[in-house]
């Protein structure tokens, strides 16, 4: 084959081929960070220079130290924009099938809203690759949790919040071990040998994104039962609870979502994008 020809089988030539495109650019992304986030939590884990219990913005700032950083940086905020256009097509276009009844519209907005939880940490990649700085918006989440708080029921919606976000953790561990997440990877193009390592790094990943995602949802139960907007937390505080347990805890939480972002970027490699 020339170069002519490499290249323009590089290049998506469609609609179609660009979404495809931009989807795998994400789940690279994606998985770029949860590794970035699970190597700071581990090196805390095992006292290392260098380790923190790190949130997703706080990954991200690592790399601007790393040779070549704002182009990289670059890449994650191209990346994360290609996952929050993949996401709202997947609503849009109801690529996974899910229907038009009430059952299936929320499905679709769930996965509008899984991408628009990422449009922040983009935005915020972005600012570190022009600017050399960018802002981190303080703690979004007390703050709208605050809010919140003062509407009438306030208290009750978010320990609802809470609630759910504890059973979306709870059906992430529930997909590691039903292996419903593995039907979004290729599996039949992995190599042989390779097909087991995969299968098990997506299982220990899901599963220490559940504990993470139960741990940050009984947060916001404790803030709408304490009527205290501080008590909610992310990421940064659920690794600092594991923390608490024992360096071992935390290091197999930490294990788990490097798993989890090296499953991604096996995703990215070898992705099923449906009706695309």
């Amino acid at each position: 084959m020339s170069t002519s020809d490499t290249l323009r089988a590089a290049v998506p030539t469609s609609p179609s081929g660009g979404i495809r495109a931009l989807a795998r650019f994400g789940f690279a992304a994606k998985g770029t960070v949860y590794l970035l986030m699970g190597v700071l939590a581990l090196l805390a884990a095992t006292g290392q220079q260098g380790g923190q219990t790190a949130d997703k913005k706080q990954a991200v700032l690592t790399v601007q130290s790393l040779p070549g950083g704002p182009v990289l940086l670059g890449l994650i905020a191209f990346g994360l924009l290609g996952y929050i256009v993949w996401r709202f097509t997947q609503a849009v276009a109801d690529t996974e099938s899910k229907g038009g009844d009430a059952k299936g519209i929320g499905r679709r907005i769930g996965f509008a809203a899984s991408g628009l939880l990422y449009a922040s940490l983009a935005w915020y990649a972005a600012k570190l690759a022009m600017n050399g700085s960018a802002d981190a918006g303080g703690n979004t989440q007390q703050t709208l949790t605050a809010r919140v708080l003062g509407w009438p029921g306030g208290d009750w919606i978010i320990i609802l919040v809470g609630v759910a976000i504890i059973g979306s953790g709870i059906y992430q561990i529930y997909k590691a071990y039903s292996g419903k997440f593995h039907k979004d990877v290729n599996g039949s193009d992995i190599p042989g040998g390779q097909q087991n390592t995969v299968y098990r790094l997506g299982q220990l990943g899901y599963t220490a994104r559940g504990v993470v995602m139960a741990i940050i949802g009984y947060f916001f139960v404790q803030a709408g039962r304490q009527s205290r907007a501080a008590a909610v937390g992310s990421t940064d505080e659920a690794f600092d609870l594991l923390a608490s347990m024992g360096p071992v805890v935390l290091g197999i939480v930490a294990l788990g979502l490097m798993a989890y972002g090296l499953y991604m970027l096996v995703q990215a490699k070898y992705p099923v994008l449906r009706r695309i």
